[in-house]
């Protein structure tokens, strides 16, 4: 039962998680790791084949990124932000997780959300975004503005929708709008 589990036990039941087919092609699951409790929490997709790996999250380019845009405002994921995603296990090839795959996964993300107890959270990537705000409406329509998540613990947390790292090597372009965002997540 994931409602009732403290955070040791609930990274037990992610690391053993059988509950869908990504479990089978995994070298690890990726729980999440940083700063409990958070001011910040950062939820991205899924563990890419570094993350799958080693077994934490955003990690490699990806990673590096993220950590220099959280340093540009100040937080570190030592300190002041938990990072973890909304599948825990690597989907083939980097596809998108089918909505069993989220299904299995989410109330791992929802019990993560109410023991780390984010001021803020962080979405990454228009996959994320639109799994944690339940909408289908592209990420240049849900970035720029503050969003509110109905905690399980009953609590309104503020979201701010961004790029993922990984896009933002690709289109270096947006990393303007990128810090945008960031800084919309450091106010109020």
């Amino acid at each position: 039962m994931v409602a009732a589990t403290d955070f040791d036990a609930l990274r037990e039941q992610v690391l053993q998680c059988t509950a869908c087919g990504l479990c089978n092609g995994r070298r690890h699951a990726v729980f999440g790791m940083g700063a409990r409790p958070a001011r910040w929490m950062v939820v991205g997709e899924a563990p890419g084949e570094q993350e799958d790996r080693q077994g934490l999250p955003f990690v490699g380019r990806s990673g590096q990124l993220l950590d220099a845009m959280l340093s540009a405002v100040g937080m570190s994921r030592q300190d002041d932000v938990f990072i973890a995603n909304v599948i825990k296990c690597r989907p083939p090839g980097n596809r998108n997780p089918k909505p069993e795959e989220i299904a299995a996964c989410s109330p791992y993300l929802m019990r993560q959300i109410e023991l780390v107890k984010p001021e803020r959270i962080l979405v990454l990537g228009r996959f994320a975004a639109q799994t944690l705000l339940g909408t289908d409406a592209t990420i240049g329509s849900l970035r720029g503005r503050m969003h509110q998540f109905a905690a399980p613990d009953g609590r309104n947390i503020p979201v701010v929708v961004s790029y993922h790292p990984a896009y933002l090597l690709r289109s270096p372009v947006e990393k303007a709008r990128a810090w945008q965002d960031l800084r919309l997540a450091t106010r109020g």
